[in-house]
């Protein structure tokens, strides 16, 4: 389970200005802020043109673009379930129904207490061990309907998996 910083503009200014100086920076400073707040909140896009000299809808273009940023606060323990052909092959879909029953959250959302977020990846790079997960940023290949369930019942006991 993740544990994030509670948003703060000072903060913010500070992972910004660590990462101002790479090549091609609003992708690093992007990833940077979601480690630290779990998300990159609104009031970071201003801040972030600014520093780069960039429109804020550029740099809301890049936020929105890629799948991987969030806009808002992620659930205690985040699930990403690959949605990629290799594991889509093997029964991924069905799983990913069950995943959402099991865990009380439609794809792409966070559960109403914050107990958890679950998202779509496409990718994992686990084909051969297909289908595939990273839950609380472990790596799980060969998902199965057990897995899911033992992932679940470490969720309602407040662990994250692996931690049981």
């Amino acid at each position: 389970m993740a544990v994030y910083e509670d948003w703060s503009t000072e903060r913010a200014a500070q992972v910004i200005s660590e990462n101002r100086h790479l090549e091609g920076a609003t992708m690093p400073i992007l990833h940077a802020l979601q480690e630290t707040f779990g998300f990159v909140p609104d009031p970071a896009v201003p801040m972030i043109a600014e520093s780069l000299n960039l429109s804020r809808a550029e740099v809301y273009g890049v936020l929105t673009f890629y799948h991987d940023f969030r806009r808002e606060a992620p659930g205690r323990h985040v699930v990403k379930l690959c949605a990629a052909e290799a594991c889509q092959s093997v029964g991924g879909k069905a799983l990913a129904q069950y995943v959402e029953e099991k865990l009380g959250v439609d794809m792409g959302s966070t559960s109403p207490d914050g107990r958890v977020t679950l998202e779509p990846i496409y990718c994992l790079g686990l084909c051969a061990c297909a289908p595939s997960a990273l839950v609380d940023g472990q790596l799980v290949g060969r998902l199965d309907r057990d897995a899911i369930d033992e992932i679940a019942d470490c969720f309602a006991n407040g662990k994250s998996f692996g931690d049981a």
